[in-house]
């Protein structure tokens, strides 16, 4: 599985709270979209500036402002400065190694977690780091690139369902629940290749077998490293006493929570079944080996009797019996040949051929 590298690696010496990529301040691409909401009106558009999310901050409807790319550290820094995010926080947003979590920062929940999907011809996993600021009537999303798991929630809002009837909270909750759904079609393609895996290590455990497993250890790995910690994620949005979540939408966090404990179930039997495998082929080739050393071993020992009886009659003595006997040379071959149809029907009785 191809590693994602991006130039977020803090650098030494730089203070906390300080936005740099690679340690300097960059100018990649964003892009923002802004979708505002209540029971009653949509309104969805992509802004040009950051500053066109200033007026969203204090209105009475629910504003969703994604924004797409984390190259621009004067977005992220401004964004930050006018919806009084903590320099910390904006750190973390741009730290994208970093763990699933949650914090409670009273005016404003932080969360962040890892959002999988199924990309390319070669159908890998790709992990993207996605972090949510939840404020009382704001959601701020972060991504890493644009493409996303989030169109089911985008259509929903406009349907004017149930979703415009509640606050952010709600609506983070949506965006977890997509991402959570997500994991199971992930986990359902790793489970259909490790079955696949495992049925063609059972009939052939070729070399290049061994890869394929590596590569699918690798992407549970990172699989696990990604829903394991969201466990505490959920169970501190469920346990927050802060107002911003309420109580109507701790039910279906629940949900979710029970969503995520399925997944880690499932995902642990993948797991096995994965170091199940390495087991197995490591037996098939224990198996192979025997197998040629049973083979090299009963031609040996064929070939034990036969050396000893041409050794003897090569031995230059002049007064050797049968050296002047007329059948000598067909009553050797016959000796040998007998001794070995004799040591075969030996094996075969054992089941050793």
């Amino acid at each position: 599985m191809p590693r994602r590298r991006r130039a977020t690696i803090r650098k030494p010496g730089l203070s906390p709270g300080t936005l740099a990529i690679d340690g300097k301040h960059t100018e990649g691409p964003v892009r923002i979209t802004v979708i505002d909401y209540d029971s009653a009106h949509l309104t969805e558009r992509q802004v040009a500036t950051v500053e066109d999310c200033y007026p969203f901050r204090d209105t009475e409807t629910v504003t969703w402002i994604n924004i797409d790319g984390l190259g621009n550290t004067d977005v992220i820094e401004k964004i930050g400065t006018h919806f009084q995010v903590h320099p910390l926080i904006l750190e973390d947003i741009l730290n994208t190694g970093q763990r699933p979590k949650m914090e409670d920062l009273e005016s404003y929940l932080y969360v962040n977690l890892k959002m999988l999907q199924i990309a390319g011809p070669d159908k890998r996993i790709k992990g993207e780091h996605v972090s949510m600021i939840i404020g009382s009537n704001y959601l701020i999303t972060f991504q890493e690139d644009a493409g996303d798991v989030f169109d089911p929630v985008r259509e929903r809002i406009r349907k004017d369902g149930r979703i415009r009837r509640f606050g952010p909270d709600y609506l983070a909750y949506a965006l977890i629940d997509d991402i959570v759904d997500n994991y199971f079609l992930v986990m359902e393609h790793l489970e259909e290749e490790a079955e696949d895996l495992e049925e063609e290590l059972v009939q052939n455990a070729a070399p290049a077998l061994l890869q394929k497993i590596n590569r699918l250890k690798k992407e549970i790995i990172l699989f696990r490293k990604s829903v394991w910690p969201l466990r505490e994620v959920i169970t501190g949005m469920e346990r927050s006493e802060s107002s911003i979540i309420r109580e109507t939408t701790v039910i279906y966090l629940r949900d979710v929570y029970d969503h995520v404990i399925q997944v880690i179930d499932t995902l642990e039997t993948i797991r096995e079944m994965v170091s199940g495998m390495i087991d197995i082929y490591l037996s098939s080739l224990s198996f192979r080996m025997n197998e040629i050393m049973k083979v090299l071993t009963l031609i040996a020992t064929i070939f034990i009797p036969l050396t000893f009886v041409a050794g003897v009659y090569g031995m230059n003595f002049q007064y050797m019996p049968e050296l002047a006997w007329e059948y000598g040379y067909v009553m050797v071959w016959g000796i040998m040949i007998a001794m070995v149809v004799a040591m075969l029907l030996f094996f075969r009785k054992k089941h050793w051929v």
